[in-house]
């Protein structure tokens, strides 16, 4: 089955809460700028997320409500930047849990394309490229 990607103009935040949110932060879980400080002073529960260990191309995950948080693990600090392959092992691991957790509708930003500088030509068919196989729909949202 065809997965369903569409673009969102939009703030994520008001995402249905049918909509489990994903971004992406560094393993340090530092969220200091851009929109993983917005994620940090909605969701908090740092520590519980850092207490999962997440691995660089892996993610952690916080249940809040009737959803998921999503942190897609894609570097090691703050300071550095995600590479396409951490990325695309954060988004297998994603599709892996969505499926084992009957989570159907995701919504994200253009992830890995503010502050850590990816080209959205890239990303997007590569997150196209991972959920294809599967029912997931995917809300990408932007402002």
């Amino acid at each position: 089955m065809e997965n369903k990607v569409i673009e969102v103009n939009g703030n994520l935040f008001d995402a249905d809460e049918s909509f489990s949110l994903v971004h992406c932060v560094s393993k340090d879980f530092a969220m200091g700028k851009g929109i993983a400080l917005e994620f940090k002073r909605r969701f908090g529960r740092v520590e519980e997320l850092k207490r999962q260990n997440a691995r660089i191309g892996g993610m952690a995950y916080l249940p809040v409500s009737r959803r998921y948080i999503v942190y897609l693990v894609t570097k090691e600090k703050y300071f550095h930047k995600p590479t396409y392959e951490s990325l695309r092992s954060s988004l297998i691991n994603l599709k892996d849990f969505c499926l084992e957790n009957r989570i159907s509708n995701l919504a994200m930003p253009r992830i890995g394309c503010g502050l850590d500088q990816l080209h959205w030509e890239t990303v997007f068919p590569l997150i196209q490229e991972v959920f294809s196989p599967t029912p997931i729909r995917i809300a990408i949202y932007t402002f």
